[in-house]
Parts: structure tokens; C-alpha cells; sequence
């Protein structure tokens, strides 16, 4: 009887410890220094996309906003989290770039603090974004600014996509009117 017992608290052990984390285990500083805590997006879809300011791919801006002003509210959100770690293109502070992307292209999605997303300082929730340890479903390598990140309703990550497709590509829009 023993045994059993010990096997059965064992396998409810693994299944505890087994369980991957999802993005409302998360919280980030904002851009304007609030904390945000990921768990507020229950029930939503979230887009979220590492930023830059000075990149050839900084347009990206306006197309994701446009996406925002389509899709977002109830059931989405954009989530953007600037990063310098790429060409080294966004190398202000946190009150400049949200200057930047406020006024340059009207960006009203949730913007956070610049964070760290190669190297011995990535920020949890990239570790998270791109380790299928961490996720359970993907390993993912950020490869340039823009690259985005789709999680589900249940706050899962299902897929990614290439920074060089814009906003508005095929995947995003068929994944936004995807039923979950």
C-alpha cells in the first residue's frame, strides 16, 4: 500500500512540476513605469512583437496599430516590447520611444519597457516565448526586430511569425479569425 501511495503522490508530483507556464504567469513594466500583469488578457488572443525605432522595419508601427484599431479589444491585444538587441536600433530610453511611437504613429497598444532579449539578461517572457521547455509547443529564435508571437485565448503560444512579414500578413489575419 505504501508503494502505491508513493507512486501515486510521485505522478501527481510530475504532473504538477510537468506543467508548462503560460503568459498569465507573466507581468512587465510598462513603458511609462506601471507594472502590467499578463493575466489581465484571460480570454484574449495577444499579438506580441519585439519593437524597434530606428529599423528599416519601424513602418511596422502603423500596420500594427491599424491591426489594433481592427481586431482589438474584447477578444485581442498587441503587446510591444522595445529592444535595442538587433542593430542596435532603438537605443533611447523608455519616455523617448514612447514619445516616438505615440506621436510618429498614433500607437495606442500596450507598450512596455525596453527589455533585453538575446544574452545572459533576456527578460522572462522571451525565455518563455522562445524556449518549447518553457512554452511546451515551440522553440523559437528571434531573429530581428518585429518578430511576432501569437498566444492563444489560454495564453499559449501556438506560432510565430518572421519580422519581415508584415502585421497584416495572411497568417496573422487567418489566426484572428480563427474560433478557439
Amino acid at each position: 500500500m505504501r508503494i502505491f501511495i508513493f507512486l501515486f503522490i510521485l505522478f501527481l508530483a510530475s504532473q504538477v512540476l510537468g506543467q508548462n507556464k503560460t503568459l498569465y504567469d507573466f507581468s512587465a513594466e510598462t513603458i511609462t513605469g506601471e507594472t502590467f500583469d499578463f493575466s489581465t488578457l484571460k480570454g484574449k488572443k495577444v499579438l506580441i512583437v519585439n519593437t524597434a525605432s530606428e529599423c528599416m522595419l519601424t513602418p511596422q508601427f502603423k500596420k500594427l496599430q491599424e491591426l489594433y484599431e481592427e481586431y482589438g479589444g474584447d477578444d485581442f491585444e498587441i503587446i510591444g516590447f522595445p529592444c535595442n538587441d538587433f542593430g542596435k536600433q532603438d537605443p533611447a530610453g523608455n519616455d523617448v520611444i514612447y514619445d516616438f511611437c505615440t506621436k510618429k504613429y498614433g500607437v495606442t497598444f500596450p507598450m512596455m519597457a525596453k527589455i533585453e532579449i538575446e544574452g545572459e539578461n533576456v527578460a522572462p517572457i522571451y525565455k518563455w516565448l522562445t524556449s518549447s521547455e518553457e512554452n511546451g509547443v515551440l522553440d523559437a529564435n528571434v531573429t530581428w526586430n518585429f518578430q511576432k508571437f501569437l498566444i492563444n485565448k489560454n495564453g499559449e503560444v501556438i506560432d510565430f511569425v518572421s519580422p519581415f512579414k508584415g502585421p497584416k500578413s495572411n497568417r496573422i489575419i487567418e489566426w484572428l479569425n480563427e474560433e478557439e
